[in-house]
């Protein structure tokens, strides 16, 4: 076969699969640290009540998550500390369990985050799955937006 048939072959070959062509999420698309924002409402025994977070998050290469957080529920404000792990899946969803610290070091509660990574893994949007806090559910709309602002996918 001629060079310029082989050439050919293979332009077609890419043009035809082009389009089912992914590029796949690992842990090294969400490794690095990303400022966030978290807004929206938990409904508590009481009835429901506002929250707003902004903080830092860091996620490392074998999943280990570490970070922290300036909070406001009901008008009630805290600083806290964020550990965890996160899942990265290959269409770039991901799942995140935090554990959540107050500033004294005290267990708070455990939240699971379910999201994706957007532009390049340059973003994350999320929506809160569950807030586990003293052994009891609670209800939640709360959704995240997250920016990158050092890491691997820069």
């Amino acid at each position: 076969m001629k060079p310029a048939r082989v050439l050919a072959a293979i332009g077609l070959f890419l043009l035809l699969a082009g389009p089912s062509l992914h590029a796949a999420c690992t842990s090294a698309t969400a490794a690095g640290t990303f400022g966030f924002t978290t807004t929206g409402t938990l409904i508590l025994p009481g009835g429901p009540v506002p929250v707003a977070a902004v903080g830092s998050i860091t996620f490392q290469l074998n999943g280990d998550v570490s970070g922290n957080q300036d909070r406001s529920v009901g008008g009630a404000f805290a600083h806290e500390t964020i550990t965890g792990t996160l899942t990265v899946n290959r269409d770039c969803t991901i799942l995140l369990v935090a554990n959540v610290f107050d500033s004294s070091g005290n267990f708070a509660r455990t939240s699971t985050i379910d999201g994706v990574l957007v532009n390049n893994g340059k973003q994350i949007r999320a929506i809160f799955e569950t807030v586990l806090a003293n052994g009891v559910s609670l209800g939640s709309v709360l959704t995240v937006d997250a920016n990158r602002v050092q890491g691997h996918e820069q």
